[in-house]
């Protein structure tokens, strides 16, 4: 099940849930009345329905306006690489000839690619396979091959002069 059908099943679980809620205070309210139960219970009864049911509908306003605010963000992110994909091809060249360079074995280099993407350790051992120990190893490897101190100074050596100045 992909990341957004769990989103939207999850949606529609919680949603259900504020609804099933209302409905079984509803017969409740039901039941009480027809059992002459006193009116401050009732009106009690009746609060509890009545949050229920704003709570669903404010639940569902906001997953539709997340839903139309991830609908954006995919949309501009798509838009940003097809309107860069020239550049970010060449990035990526530049980043691989630095790599071959720096002698980096074929593992290092895709280590080197995931931490400049923002993965920690253990994601990276995750999407590869292998120890979070390894990665470690490997990582180090990379840094003592570069003359490079850690992962900032790995991301700055790529994109400091790619960044206009400040100020």
């Amino acid at each position: 099940m992909s990341e957004d059908a769990a989103q939207r099943t999850i949606r529609y679980l919680s949603a259900a849930t504020f609804a099933l809620i209302a409905v079984l205070i509803g017969l409740d309210l039901l039941f009480d009345s027809r059992d002459g139960v006193s009116g401050v219970h009732v009106a009690l009864e009746a609060g509890v329905l009545i949050a229920a049911l704003v709570g669903m509908v404010a639940m569902l306003r906001r997953f539709g306006r997340v839903s139309v605010d991830l609908v954006t963000a995919r949309e501009d992110a798509n838009r940003w690489r097809s309107e860069h994909q020239s550049l970010v091809r060449g990035l990526s060249a530049a980043i691989r000839t630095q790599f071959d360079a720096w002698y980096l074995t074929g593992a290092e280099a895709e280590i080197g690619l995931l931490l400049l993407k923002g993965l920690s350790h253990q994601e990276i051992s995750q999407v590869r396979g292998t120890s979070e120990r390894t990665v470690r190893e490997q990582a180090r490897a990379l840094y003592r091959k570069s003359g490079l101190s850690g992962r900032n100074e790995l991301s700055a050596f790529f994109l400091e002069d790619l960044l206009a100045p400040h100020g």
